[in-house]
């Protein structure tokens, strides 16, 4: 189902900060990745089970990160997090309307950058009744431009058995081409794994992270199973990854396939078979740097995976 890219050249975290301080020459590696002595390294990819569409294996989210007002000092960092993304290869943006002036920030940013027409757009419906959700699809697609979005998705399951055929029946009419359905918490498992199992959706987006590894038991098989896209939310746990590792070195062995703590819990969950690709959220474009990091090079094996999984029950 997944394209590892087991064998591609690993990119170090001290080479994409380099790039990030260069400016001009980070616009340099546009589409052909990063500059670190190896010819036309792109991010990796992975095929989309219902299509066979490829898409990036990192993107990144705008819960929070994106809410930020008009003034060009407020957007430069965003707006340099989506020009770090591109320039790494990847295009994908997931975003939402409960997650305020994201939308706008996204829709805004990419007219100005010229990328509206090359983003992968994510976002979503979260409101209760048909009509409500009629026009939340109609404000979504002003404000990330006509036709720009790729995959709408029913947020945390709100009211998802009234979205769903309206959802369906305007990707059968071309309105977006993939339908979703979204949760971040734990204790919603159960309802999402009862829901894509009764109906068909190409895509699913959970929490999932070494923290919080619940959704490999319950919803990634079923996704499996059904073919369906997963992309997740909440890998660094609301940040909470990196306290319990605050001050310690990588292990030694982890180098083989990662050069950051980031990529570290990135190319943990990416390691699953069942995975498309990871959404973290951040408004810090040395961040999205190092996030993109996880998208090169192997990721580790089931072995390392458990070795990953036995490191951290031991902090």
């Amino acid at each position: 189902m997944s394209d590892f890219n087991q064998n591609g050249p690993r990119v170090s975290r001290a080479d994409f900060l380099k790039i990030l301080g260069a400016g001009a020459a980070g616009a340099a590696v546009m589409g052909s990745g990063v500059g670190t002595g190896h010819a036309a390294m792109k991010i990796s990819t992975r095929p989309i089970p219902s299509t066979g569409e490829r898409i990036p294996i990192v993107g990144v989210g705008t819960y929070k990160r994106f809410n930020v007002g008009e003034s060009a000092e407020e957007r430069a960092p965003i707006k340099k997090v989506l020009q770090v993304l591109f320039e790494q290869g990847s295009n994908l943006i997931d975003t939402a309307p409960m997650y305020k002036r994201s939308e706008t920030v996204v829709g805004d940013l990419l007219r100005e950058l010229k990328l509206t027409d090359k983003a992968w757009i994510a976002t979503k419906v979260r409101t209760k009744g048909k009509e409500n959700g009629l026009k939340s699809y109609d404000m979504s697609e002003k404000l990330l431009g006509k036709g720009s979005i790729n995959l709408m998705q029913i947020h945390s399951l709100v009211d998802w058995e009234v979205h769903y055929p309206v959802i369906r029946e305007m990707k059968q009419a071309g309105r977006w081409k993939y339908i979703g359905l979204t949760h971040s918490k734990d204790a919603a498992h159960e309802k999402f794994a009862a829901a894509i199992s009764k109906e068909k959706f190409e895509f699913g987006q959970i929490n999932y992270s070494i923290m919080e590894r619940s959704a490999a038991k319950r919803i990634l098989p079923i996704a499996a199973d059904k073919g369906m896209a997963m992309l997740i939310n909440e890998p660094y746990n609301k940040a909470a990854v990196f306290k319990k590792v605050k001050g310690k070195a990588l292990p030694d062995w982890s180098k083989e396939f990662c050069s950051s703590w980031g990529q570290f819990f990135l190319k943990y969950c990416l390691s699953h078979p069942a995975v498309t690709a990871v959404i973290p959220a951040t408004s810090k474009p040395k961040h999205m740097l190092d996030n993109a990091g996880a998208g090169f090079g192997r990721m580790p094996d089931a072995k390392e995976r458990k070795k990953m999984e036995e490191f951290w029950d031991s902090l």
